[in-house]
């Protein structure tokens, strides 16, 4: 792999044979690992798919919800996903946004950051005891679990398994330096963003709970569209970045990076399903902070600045109103650029 920098991808879920091609094809160009999102289905089921469709790669899920299932739900199906696949599960775990957990999955979002933590904390306990039987009754202000006749029926192929913890906030990413084995930044992540507000604050978590940097993977996942035609580039990249914006929980991120106007009126627009009204409103200025877009050798020098403060990239391409075929070619694109 050009430079031995460690690149992810994301498969989504597909068809048996066209997710065994796409795991292979991502194997054999020397990925580091994938990750399964949820936005809808949970991600293990494409995972444990992947898991039999390859042998080297990490799998993530990038992320799984953390409050739509219970600590145990998720526990499990971590150490089912490393059971099939020898050992390779990356547990991602984030709390997404609040409405989707409330008004999609009817369950209590509460406050993000502590709910978060305790998530963290009981489903490492049922990772590294569940096989022992001695777990008892654990949990706190949002589970409250008897697991006094809990135990697996096999012990685990690890008691460790990673957590990666997403962030697009300070609290965030300072919670992931301080509990979790990686952080997975939010795929809207500016590169003013990384430099200024996730290094300084993945390093104060560390700190707090006294582990060294080399001890945590920083994966920060871009938007990335290598293409020579820069506006073409900005006119199918837009959509992806409206479609992030529309969501009113994120307000402060935009306008904490300059786009709180733009942003405000994208969400209004999609208040009013007028999808036009949002794209107007998503200036080539906006996609170009929350993208990385230029030309092959463009993209390349801005991702080569970046890695030289983090650990490993998930690029992304852009993906949203605008086919499959131009997603191919961004991920082609992205392919020839960072993994020939």
């Amino acid at each position: 792999m050009a430079n031995k920098r460690r690149y992810w991808g994301v498969i989504p879920p597909l068809p048996g044979a066209a997710l065994g091609a796409a795991v292979r094809q991502c194997e054999a160009i020397g990925l580091e690992g994938v990750w399964a999102i949820q936005l809808w289905g949970p991600p293990f089921v494409t995972l444990g798919a992947a898991a039999m469709a390859s042998t080297r790669l990490k799998l993530g899920s990038g992320v799984a919800l953390a409050f739509v299932r219970s600590p145990l739900e998720t526990a499990a199906a971590a150490l089912d996903v490393d059971t099939i696949s020898g050992g390779r599960m990356v547990l991602g775990i984030g709390p997404s946004v609040r409405w989707w957990n409330e008004e999609w999955f009817g369950v209590e979002y509460g406050k993000p950051i502590p709910h978060l933590r305790e998530a963290v904390r009981v489903i490492r306990a049922i990772i590294e005891k569940g096989h022992s039987g001695s777990l008892g009754r654990i949990g706190g202000e949002y589970y409250k679990l008897n697991l006094d006749r809990y135990k697996a029926l096999a012990a685990p192929v690890r008691t460790h398994i990673p957590i990666y913890l997403p962030a697009l906030y300070e609290t965030a990413m300072q919670l992931a330096g301080e509990v979790g084995d990686g952080l997975a930044s939010h795929p809207i992540s500016s590169e003013q963003w990384v430099f200024e507000r996730i290094v300084p604050n993945v390093k104060k978590g560390l700190d707090k709970a006294g582990k060294p940097r080399s001890s945590f993977d920083l994966n920060v996942w871009l938007y990335v569209a290598p293409n020579a035609d820069t506006k073409q580039a900005i006119a199918e990249t837009r959509p992806t970045v409206a479609f992030y914006a529309l969501h009113t929980q994120y307000e402060k991120y935009f306008a904490a990076n300059g786009f709180g106007r733009e942003a405000r009126a994208i969400a209004a627009a999609a208040q009013a399903k007028d999808e036009a009204a949002m794209l107007r409103a998503c200036t080539d200025a906006m996609v170009e902070k929350f993208a990385i877009i230029g030309s092959p050798d463009e993209v390349r020098r801005r991702i080569d600045r970046i890695a030289e403060v983090v650990d490993s990239f998930t690029l992304c391409a852009p993906y949203v109103g605008i086919g499959g075929e131009r997603i191919g070619f961004y991920n082609q694109q992205i392919a020839e650029t960072f993994y020939a």
